[in-house]
């Protein structure tokens, strides 16, 4: 569904080979919580998506564990900007924004995290949504 979706919308994104229940496992052990059903869903059909621009719509299964990993120490940005706790990061555009899911309370929006100014804005209702919006967008789509 999430590979026809994103290629229903642009003809020019990348797939990776989707990963398995045990790579899933293992990242939710380290991450010590589980990712958002539709991310789960993505990534067991393709690990990332890039798009004609070479921006990483959806990161790797890695990416995502090692950039929220980065982004929860509570070392990493030590009074610079509100606690990332409640995000779960998985996609950028290409210029230092990120894009999350709330997962505190759980909810299935999308929100950009402006790495500038630290603010954190709605952006799509869904997975699909933000798919849709990112892939058929040649900037800052959100804005």
């Amino acid at each position: 569904m999430w590979k026809a979706t994103a290629a229903e919308v642009s003809s020019d994104v990348e797939f990776s080979a989707p990963i398995d229940a045990t790579a899933l496992a293992e990242a939710e052990r380290r991450l010590g919580r589980s990712l958002p059903p539709q991310l789960t869903a993505l990534l067991m059909e393709t690990d990332g998506m890039v798009d004609e621009y070479g921006t990483d719509v959806v990161w790797s299964l890695d990416r995502i564990v090692g950039q929220n990993l980065l982004f929860w120490s509570p070392d990493a940005f030590p009074g610079l900007h509100m606690p990332f706790d409640p995000l779960l990061f998985f996609g950028d555009n290409g210029g230092g924004d990120q894009f999350a899911f709330v997962l505190t309370p759980e909810r299935p929006d999308i929100f950009v995290w402006d790495h500038e100014n630290d603010s954190r804005l709605w952006v799509a209702r869904e997975l699909e949504d933000y798919l849709r919006r990112s892939l058929t967008s040649d900037g800052d789509w959100w804005r």
